[in-house]
């Protein structure tokens, strides 16, 4: 197994504190990382904490360090590598499901699952995957995106959502929520469809909580999916199998996206932002309402200001 070149994880302050102290006494370099509180670099490692208390690790010496550093002076525990032994439930057979293009105004809906057993988990040791959210390369998705699909045991699905298809869904459900229950329903569906590959077969699907209520999910599934437990909590990414769907969900958006934008010949940003609703403007004045449904989520507000439409006023969320 290769060592790992990346690591991140969260610091309390006095956890930080205790990092700085044990990188000042070996004699890193510090430099100023925009938005880090220290960062410091040492031979084959690279360490920046950042004001939003995140650790990030990389390089060569990344395991060395988190093996002789992190674990014994700041974390004050030793888990890599006996990650499974402190949880045996990190080993067992279960179904992990995400999406991705749900804040993104331009593009696909993208929806994923994946199956995976003891001897998948062995066989991403120190492969990199995780959420996809803190992989910041596309080239690095495709890679991953790819060793998910071909590693033996492994089963994947993934349900891509059109644009038109979306905007279609979303005038009968009226809700974001409703729509992701619907895909996640259908990717837990789908995968046990193919039930006969999973050896042994999954104990649980595991899945973000993004409804107020874990019922919205149970509702949508059919026969097959109500015959298997429903895991949904927040930061379900931290998961293997949530964190490898989470990839092939972003994979697939990408690859959406790029269609579109060869399709179209224009440059689609991601997310939405004011680069966003400049070339929705342009859309919009070009091929009008009906051209920006196919490569667009109509219900943001980005589309009523390409339009030139009032936008509703904000309400206050309160609970109960």
């Amino acid at each position: 197994m290769n060592p790992i070149t990346s690591y991140t994880c969260k610091l309390t302050d006095e956890q930080a504190a205790a990092l700085e102290t044990a990188i000042s006494s070996r004699g890193f370099k510090f430099r100023a990382v925009p938005y880090a509180r220290f960062a410091g670099e040492k031979d084959k490692i690279n360490v920046v904490f950042y004001e939003s208390g995140k650790l990030v690790l990389q390089g060569k010496g990344t395991q060395e360090f988190i093996e002789f550093v992190l674990e014994p002076e700041v974390l004050k525990q030793a888990k890599l590598g006996y990650e499974t032994l402190l949880n045996p439930d990190l080993l067992l057979p279960r179904l992990g499901v995400d999406e991705s293009g749900k804040g993104d105004f331009f593009g696909p809906l993208c929806i994923a699952g994946v199956y995976i057993n003891e001897a998948v988990i062995k066989a991403w040791e120190g492969k990199g995957i995780r959420d996809s959210k803190n992989i910041s390369s596309d080239k690095r998705m495709a890679e991953l995106a790819d060793l998910i699909r071909n590693t033996p045991g492994c089963v994947t699905t993934v349900v891509p959502i059109g644009n038109e298809a979306y905007n279609r869904l979303y005038t009968k459900m009226r809700s974001v929520n409703a729509m992701l229950a619907w895909g996640h329903a259908r990717v837990i569906e789908n995968l046990l469809g193919q039930k006969h590959r999973m050896n042994p077969p999954p104990v649980r699907a595991i899945s973000d909580q993004f409804a107020a209520s874990k019922s919205v999910v149970e509702k949508a599934l059919m026969t097959s999916g109500r015959q298997i437990e429903l895991v949904q909590r927040h930061k379900a990414e931290e998961d293997l199998a949530v964190a490898a769907a989470s990839i092939l969900a972003r994979d697939e958006f990408v690859k959406g996206l790029a269609k579109l934008e060869k399709q179209y010949a224009t440059k689609l940003p991601k997310g939405a932002s004011k680069a966003v609703d400049d070339v929705a403007k342009t859309i919009f004045e070009q091929r009008g309402v009906d051209g920006l449904a196919k490569i667009a989520k109509l219900h943001f507000r980005t589309a009523l200001r390409a339009q030139g439409l009032p936008e509703p006023e904000k309400t206050e969320w309160r609970k109960g």
